[in-house]
């Protein structure tokens, strides 16, 4: 299949949407985790909190509350892994059943009649995007358990400058944790936009910019954000 062939299966706004979708989903995260906003960010702020969280730790002996704490955070990791296997099966399972998903998605308002080819390259994006998703939780879940190893390596007595790198070494290990969980959820929220591109290419479009907004809400303006700013000691 030449590449002209491979592009005419799909018309210029569903390229046009799929651009977009790119250029929203890795622009966001550049955005946010590189810190190019100039803005505070609740990425920033829950950094801080997990140094502190570090800082506390070397003052408790024995470390229990800790490690609650961490394997607090691991239950709801595992559930987002598990939810994504499904999605992915499910998925596998749409692509064998193609027909009479495109018979469903053409009796939707605003849906217009696409070819299978487009209908299956669509569908294999989605795949793609909860397989990210799948990656980054699992990757998030093994980082976790770095971090109780990292947990379980601070010594009880030591130089204040070592415990103060003991202390750095686990907030960001712990921020690496985080910042794959996040991306993975992420993946849910953009997966969601690519499920509208089944129904209409302009819905893909508008579907991306409003998580866009709902992410950038959240992450710049959203009221915990300013509960963590507003009271913290400057």
């Amino acid at each position: 299949m030449s590449i002209m062939s491979f592009l005419a299966k799909l018309s210029w706004l569903d390229w046009v949407g799929l651009a977009w979708f790119l250029v929203c989903w890795l622009g966001y995260e550049l955005v946010v985790e590189r810190g190019w906003s100039g803005r505070t960010t609740l990425h920033e702020e829950t950094h801080k909190l997990r140094l502190g969280w570090g800082r506390v730790m070397l003052t408790r002996n024995p470390r229990i509350v800790d490690v609650a704490l961490i394997g607090n955070l691991l239950p709801s990791l595992s559930f987002y892994a598990n939810t994504s296997i499904y999605i992915i099966a499910a998925l596998f399972a749409a692509l064998g059943a193609l027909d009479q998903l495109m018979t469903a998605a053409s009796e939707l308002p605003f849906s217009r009649v696409i070819s299978r080819e487009a209908t299956e390259f669509k569908l294999l994006v989605l795949l793609g995007v909860f397989v990210m998703a799948y990656f980054k939780f699992t990757w998030s879940l093994r980082q976790f358990n770095l971090l109780s190893i990292t947990l379980g390596s601070v010594p009880h007595e030591a130089s204040e400058e070592e415990l103060e790198l003991h202390a750095r070494k686990f907030a960001a290990v712990n921020s690496c944790a985080g910042n794959d969980f996040n991306r993975g959820l992420r993946a849910y929220y953009f997966g969601m936009a690519v499920m509208s591109w089944m129904v209409s290419a302009w819905l893909f479009i508008f579907a991306t910019v409003v998580i866009v907004i709902v992410l950038a809400r959240r992450e710049f303006s959203s009221p915990v954000l300013k509960a963590l700013t507003e009271y913290r000691k400057e």
